[in-house]
C-alpha cells in the first residue's frame, strides 16, 4: 500500500513543478524580439509534431541549464492554442525547464516577416538577438551541436 502512495506523491510533486506554456499573441513575441534587455535573446520556434524541432530541443535545454546570465532562451511553440494541454503534457514528459510560449496566431503570413524577412516559415527556426548592439542571426534549419554557441558568439 505504501508504494502506490509514494508513487502518487512523486507524480503530484512532478506535475506541480513542471513547466507550463503560456499562450500569447504576436504583440508579446514582438516585445520579446524588441526587448532592451542586457541578455542575448535566443528565440526558438518549434512544434510538438515537428521531428527536427523535438530533436534539437535538448540543445536549447542544455543552453538554458547553463544559467548564463548573459543569455535568455525562450521557446515559441507553434501548435494550435486548443492543443495547450498536449503541449503542457509534452513539456512535462520531456521535463523541460526553458520558458515556453505558445503563439496563438494562425495567420502566419501576418507575422513571419516581422520575425525575419528571410524566413519562409519552415521550422525549426531560431532567432538570436543581442539587444545591446542590434546584431541578429536567424537560422531556419535544425540546430546541430555547437551551432548555438557559435551563433551567440557572432552576435556578441
Amino acid at each position: 500500500m505504501r508504494k502506490p502512495l509514494v508513487l502518487l506523491c512523486l507524480l503530484v510533486a512532478s506535475a506541480a513543478s513542471a513547466q507550463q506554456a503560456n499562450v500569447i499573441k504576436f504583440d508579446k513575441l514582438q516585445a520579446l524580439i524588441d526587448s532592451k534587455s542586457d541578455q542575448v535573446q535566443v528565440i526558438n520556434f518549434w512544434a510538438t509534431w515537428c521531428a527536427p524541432c523535438v530533436k534539437e530541443l535538448p540543445l536549447l535545454e542544455k543552453l538554458n541549464a547553463t544559467n548564463d546570465p548573459t543569455v535568455k532562451v525562450t521557446l515559441i511553440n507553434l501548435d494550435f492554442a486548443d492543443k495547450l494541454e498536449k503541449v503542457n503534457a509534452f513539456i512535462a514528459r520531456k521535463n523541460m525547464k526553458t520558458d515556453v510560449l505558445l503563439l496563438d496566431e494562425i495567420d502566419y503570413n501576418t507575422w513571419i516577416d516581422k520575425v525575419d524577412k528571410s524566413w519562409g516559415g519552415a521550422i525549426p527556426a531560431t532567432l538570436i538577438i543581442n539587444p545591446k548592439n542590434g546584431r541578429r542571426k536567424f537560422l531556419d534549419k535544425e540546430l546541430q551541436e555547437g551551432d548555438l554557441e557559435k551563433l551567440i558568439a557572432e552576435v556578441k
